[in-house]
């Protein structure tokens, strides 16, 4: 009896050992995460970033190496003042920055490694290894930063910089210190650019030293290169549309109609990207972002909104043709405007009266008042009308952000129904109130990509494809979603005589002094009203000068939009630096000089100033022509001839 009470009792106790263990190790327990084991160090290995090329295969930006000196709080041991003051002198900071940068690398973390002074340069860098040794805790990690291989397209190209607490927590990918895209195509193809990095654990002893490869490197990973990929970008077209922006504030988007391929995304003033690379970067990037008056970080192509003018005149006789409301030959008079109510809308001295052809080509104010009129006055109550009247405007793309592949951009804005709604009361507005929609002002907000975009829609008779920025990543096709064609809400047949005004423009119209000889170009001129608010007085400043066109007039190879801020008329500024763009990239060269010279002489900047010097504007708020000395024009043209060679 004894020894059977023994042996169950030997047996119950074994058994609740076994559970008990059973129970720690499968419920109780947790997985092993090599990260969390304070006996093994990880190391980095960061890949090669992807290249980025031109349309043409011209290299647009390739990689440095950089040296970026690493600390593990925990493991650094004591300095000699004399050996303090001599490794402070080799990374070139104060021991209060020494004290400082130590400090922040505990807060993160005692154990694991962070940046300690990133991104030393090669020379800098041949003189510290030699001394590395003597500085327990700290080591030289290597990785590559940018070199852009050219001074344009900084709006397009963006820039990388280190990750912060935020952007770790979202994605945990990244450590403290780690570069990611923070502008242009280096922020959209982040991840296709920046590859994966490699990693090495290796296995400390008791006395925190290195004994080698941790489970002999099985769980260590290769670095994967990033993949190089080709934008839209032609480097030469957007080099020559940076060069027609000197001296001046404004946009200009070129977009292939065929394809949606944005062929230029130039924004004024710009800077040379190299300025945002190495230990520098911050104190360029403070610079240019303090900038609020110039403010060369805020990329007009794609998030300036502005009224669109007169070339949204185009849409409304698009829109009239195809509610049946007008025909091409209906015409309306013009006695210097349009006469509504007590109000006028003024207009300038043309033919009267005059039919959509007319109307067009010389922009007649009170030909699209009327038009927009019966547009809107077709339908039982303004509300259904003006709600119709929006939903032919957006299916152009406007008044929204077109779903493309850009870093950023701004929606625009197309007015309905509820904007006046909110504005006035339900059905307590009238078609009245809202006509100078029918002109391109009013409420109506659009940015010069989605202008280009509009372009191009009439262009191809009715359709257009999403505006990106990505031409193929290593030979993989680009998404659907920039091969498949968006179609409006207006039937092909309509767009002709439309067309013919656009090309009239030029013939006979707004834009016949800027014709170029060879080239079937449509446009239309635009000038738009310009507002700040200066010492809390609403005040008109002088006028945007506003261009959309494309060529040829059959098949077209181009569609842009231009705004010259405070540029006055249409074909002053924008109309010539269209013109001139269509011409570089048609036929690779140009043969307006006198309208290269005029744009290229001639500078805003005293314009841009007036608003803070108290300077009064001009008659009719006229643009002040300032010509730049003869050294300055000749630097330009030097600029110029060096496009092909850049």
């Amino acid at each position: 009896m004894r020894k059977l009470l023994l042996l169950t009792t030997v047996t119950l106790v074994g058994l609740i050992f076994i559970a008990r263990l059973f129970y720690l190790q499968v419920y109780g327990g947790y997985e092993y995460d090599v990260f969390e084991d304070s006996a093994i160090k990880e190391e980095y290995t960061y890949p090669k970033r992807g290249y980025v090329y031109d349309r043409n295969g011209k290299l647009l930006v390739a990689n440095q190496p950089s040296y970026d000196v690493m600390v593990i709080p925990r493991d650094v041991e004591p300095l000699s003042d004399e050996e303090l003051d001599e490794f402070c002198s080799l990374l070139k900071i104060s021991r209060e920055d020494y004290d400082k940068k130590l400090e922040r690398a505990h807060n993160y973390s005692p154990r694991l490694p962070s940046p300690f002074v990133p991104q030393l340069s090669k020379t800098d860098y041949a003189v510290l290894q030699e001394k590395m040794w003597k500085y327990v805790g700290f080591y030289i990690q290597k990785r590559s930063l940018r070199s852009y291989q050219t001074t344009i397209g900084a709006n397009v190209l963006g820039d990388i910089g280190e990750v912060n607490r935020t952007i770790i927590k979202k994605q945990p990918y990244y450590r403290l210190g780690d570069l990611i895209g923070k502008q242009g195509v280096e922020k959209t193809y982040e991840k296709t650019l920046r590859g994966v990095k490699g990693i090495k654990f290796i296995q400390k002893d008791r006395f925190n030293k290195d004994i080698g490869p941790f489970k002999e490197g099985k769980w260590d990973t290769l670095p994967v290169p990033g993949k190089d990929i080709t934008i839209t970008i032609d480097a030469k077209l957007q080099a020559y549309g940076e060069l027609l922006m000197t001296n001046k504030r404004g946009g200009i988007v070129a977009i292939e109609p065929s394809s949606g391929e944005i062929l230029a995304m130039v924004s004024g003033p710009s800077y040379n990207p190299n300025l945002l690379v190495g230990r520098d970067r911050s104190k360029n990037f403070n610079k240019l972002f303090k900038d609020s008056i110039a403010k060369p970080l805020f990329d007009r192509g794609l998030q300036a909104m502005y009224p669109p003018g007169s070339p949204f005149k185009t849409l409304n006789a698009l829109i009239a043709l195809q509610e049946g409301v007008v025909t091409t030959e209906e015409r309306f008079s013009c006695a210097m405007g349009y006469r509504y109510g007590n109000r006028k809308m003024g207009c300038h001295v043309h033919r009267s009266p005059a039919n959509m052809n007319i109307g067009i080509y010389e922009s007649c104010n009170a030909y699209f008042a009327n038009v927009y009129r019966r547009i809107i006055d077709k339908y039982d109550s303004p509300a259904e009308g003006m709600d119709n009247w929006s939903k032919h405007i957006k299916s152009f793309g406007l008044g929204n952000y077109l779903n493309n592949d850009l870093s950023v951009g701004q929606p625009g804005k197309v007015p309905s129904a509820g904007t006046y709604d909110r504005g006035y009361g339900k059905n307590r507005w009238y078609t009245t109130f809202t006509i100078s929609n029918a002109i391109g002002q009013g409420e109506v907000l659009a940015t010069p990509i989605q202008l280009a975009n509009m372009a191009a829609a009439i262009g191809n008779r009715g359709y257009f494809y999403t505006p990106h920025i990505i031409k193929n990543i290593e030979g993989e096709p680009i998404p659907d979603q920039f091969t498949t064609p968006r179609y409006t809400t207006i039937d092909k047949q309509h767009f002709e005589p439309v067309i013919q005004g656009m090309f009239d423009v030029y013939n006979k119209g707004t834009a016949d002094m800027l014709r170029v000889k060879g080239i079937d170009i449509c446009g239309k001129t635009g000038t738009a009203e310009n507002f700040a608010i200066i010492d809390s007085v609403k005040t008109q400043l002088t006028d945007h000068s506003i261009f959309v066109a494309f060529a040829p007039k059959d098949n077209p190879k181009i569609a842009i939009a231009v705004f010259v801020e405070n540029g006055y008329f249409g074909s002053r500024f924008a109309g010539r630096m269209a013109s001139l763009m269509i011409e570089y990239y048609i036929k690779g060269e140009i043969t307006r000089k006198d309208m290269e010279n005029f744009v290229l002489r001639y500078s805003l900047e005293h314009e841009y100033q007036k608003p803070f010097s108290n300077e009064p504007f001009g008659i009719n708020r006229q643009t002040t022509l300032d010509a730049i000395d003869e050294k300055a024009f000749q630097n330009l043209l030097k600029l110029k001839a060096e496009i092909p060679k850049s």
